[in-house]
């Protein structure tokens, strides 16, 4: 689960922002030609191409009839180019302009996820549609790094700073479009517009699915020929490669730099393994709350499943982050890190609570999943600072930050291609008692992690 846009790969070091008052702030994000025309646009479309891949397809394959293990295992794949993106960030940089591989990017998604919307009235259409959701999970992997290009090249220190809140905000919002409102819609298609019953998978799901992706290749392709319009080019990073050989040779010693750090092994432990049972509950946890009651599931539909996750567990998430970042700002993160690695971990045992009782009120199906993301969000804020202050620095901070996330996101993918098939052996009550003894390496690395860069 991502709660922030991505590290940005152009430059490594940027200047303190100088003090803004709030008439000049305003002033700054609503002048003519303002970032505020592309910055919000721009990371809402990274976000929902992300979500839409990696989080809401698990849905969609459960929905047309996957099993478990089949629907968290090929969703969980398409993290894979978010994992890797590093390693082809150089090679970006050398040709044309970062807007022309967004707006690039941007089209290719767009049409990419219109076929998706076509090739469901195939036979085979299974096999096309995955492998144009890998294609398009390249894509959107590059129209991240392209995106975080622009807005770190076209814009100094004080704009950057000024518009890191929006930045953010505008990825949250992504989640709440794809997780919340599309999920919703399709649920809502399926029964009140085809008229089929909601709590049968299967293929007559796919005339509600096929036109939520044609929702999604319309916003797309429309943010597109926005972007064409209001974003700026982008400049060259200072350290751009120019040439193939040079992009191989930066690539070569980012890796040696970053294995050359004191205690990096222990800090490559706790970039993976920190969010370990996170990486087990992601797939799972939505899929225990439409599978029916008989199958050891609360029977939700599609609909309830959006409202919950996509909009009071997306609430919970940015609440929780925000008093995780006043709590680490206030007390220091040597002093919080083991503690809001409890935060993260401990909160997981509400979904072993609701597997053993299976509540029907909605009530106390939305608060469990709201105190989970609550705490999730709260305590992954050390997570992220962690890798800004200790994993990071050195000759390639920015490089070497997106090491620490590609390390996350390979948990991620791993746990999530294995964890349908452990629920499916286990049964939830088991596979959630999992989850909480998964827990365990995270306080393993969380108590050992070093610090050797001042708070």
């Amino acid at each position: 689960m991502q709660t922030a846009p991505s590290a940005a790969p152009a430059q490594e070091q940027q200047a303190p922002a100088a003090a803004i008052q709030p008439p000049s702030l305003l002033r700054a994000m609503f002048a003519r030609g303002t970032p505020m025309l592309w910055v919000p646009s721009g990371y809402f479309a990274m976000a929902l191409t992300y979500m839409m891949l990696t989080s809401v397809t698990s849905i969609m394959f459960k929905n047309l009839g996957m099993d478990n293990g089949q629907a968290a295992q090929y969703a969980s794949y398409l993290i894979l180019a978010y994992t890797i993106k590093p390693l082809f960030a150089p090679f970006v940089e050398m040709y044309r302009t970062k807007k022309f591989f967004v707006l690039c990017a941007q089209l290719i998604i767009g049409v990419g996820f219109a076929g998706v919307a076509l090739a469901m009235s195939l036979p085979d259409y299974m096999v096309v549609m995955v492998f144009l959701f890998g294609v398009l999970s390249l894509v959107g992997a590059t129209q991240d790094i392209a995106s975080d290009g622009v807005y770190v090249t076209s814009l100094d220190a004080r704009t950057q700073s000024l518009f890191c809140g929006i930045q953010s905000l505008s990825w949250n919002i992504g989640p709440i479009v794809a997780s919340g409102g599309m999920v919703y819609l399709s649920g809502w298609l399926h029964t009140h517009y085809f008229h089929h019953q909601a709590g049968v998978f299967g293929p007559e799901w796919i005339e509600s699915w096929r036109i939520i992706f044609f929702i999604v290749a319309a916003i797309t392709i429309v943010a597109a020929l926005w972007h064409m319009r209001v974003m700026p080019d982008g400049a060259k990073a200072e350290n751009a490669p120019a040439s193939v050989a040079e992009a191989a040779f930066i690539l070569k010693d980012s890796f040696v730099t970053f294995f050359q750090k004191r205690d990096v092994w222990t800090m490559v432990a706790f970039a993976f393994l920190f969010r370990l049972s996170i990486g087990l509950l992601e797939k799972i946890g939505p899929f225990f709350m439409v599978d029916p009651v008989a199958q050891g599931g609360l029977g939700l539909s599609n609909e309830m499943l959006g409202l919950i996750y996509g909009t009071y567990g997306l609430i919970a998430v940015l609440l929780g982050s925000l008093l995780g970042g006043i709590f680490v700002a206030r007390r220091g993160l040597p002093a919080t890190l083991f503690v809001l690695c409890c935060a993260v971990n401990i909160p997981n045992v509400t979904f072993l609570l609701m597997s053993i009782y299976q509540p029907d009120n909605l009530l106390v199906i939305s608060a469990g999943v709201a105190i989970e993301k609550f705490f999730f969000g709260f305590g992954s804020v050390g997570f992220m600072i962690y890798l800004m202050q200790q994993l990071a620095p050195g000759k390639y901070t920015t490089t070497h930050y997106a090491f620490g996330t590609g390390l996350m996101g390979l948990c991620m993918m791993v746990t999530g291609i294995v964890s349908g098939h452990l629920q499916q052996a286990l049964g939830y009550v088991h596979y959630f008692w999992l989850v909480m003894a998964a827990t365990i390496p995270s306080f393993i690395v969380t108590w050992y992690a070093p610090f050797h860069h001042k708070d």
